[in-house]
């Protein structure tokens, strides 16, 4: 065993010796640093990541606010609530059309709109319909109430 152990230091001497007459095993401590370096400079990048993750959570927040909603109810020509009346909100700047089917006492609800944008609303229920209103963009309020009586087309 002591045999086996000896051939086993001189393997490893010779080994030694050899990386350090061709100046490799100097390198052993090179590769360490790349390493470590490497490492640094994963993390400032995560970082740098995250700084601009919330750097654009905080804009999207600041958007948030430069939005407006309109809310309202749809009643018949007797002031009575209609569910299920069909309120349509028109973009005239895009003429995009959205839609709400009023829920329990004639609700409806738009979120998400932009404050530079004029938009018109109608409800239709059973062959009835309200007049068009219009919500302006001069209109400053965060959250407009419009409320919509069905009539007669």
């Amino acid at each position: 065993m002591n045999s086996g152990s000896l051939t086993g230091s001189i393997t490893q001497a010779r080994f030694v010796q050899r990386f350090r007459s061709a100046g490799r095993l100097s390198s052993v401590g090179g590769y360490m640093h790349r390493r470590l370096h490497c490492r640094f400079g994963l993390i400032a990048a995560m970082a740098l990541l995250a700084c601009t993750a919330s750097a654009f959570a905080a804009s999207k927040k600041g958007e948030d606010q430069n939005v407006r909603s309109v809310q309202g109810t749809v009643t018949d020509a007797n002031d009575n609530p209609i569910d299920g009346a069909v309120v349509q909100l028109k973009n005239t700047k895009n003429l995009q059309i959205r839609s709400f089917i009023t829920k329990e006492h004639g609700a409806y609800y738009f979120h998400g709109l932009s404050p530079d944008v004029d938009y018109e609303l109608k409800a239709e229920y059973q062959g009835l319909s309200s007049p068009k209103k219009t919500l302006s963009s001069f209109d400053s309020r965060k959250q407009a109430i419009i409320n919509l009586k069905l009539d007669k087309k």
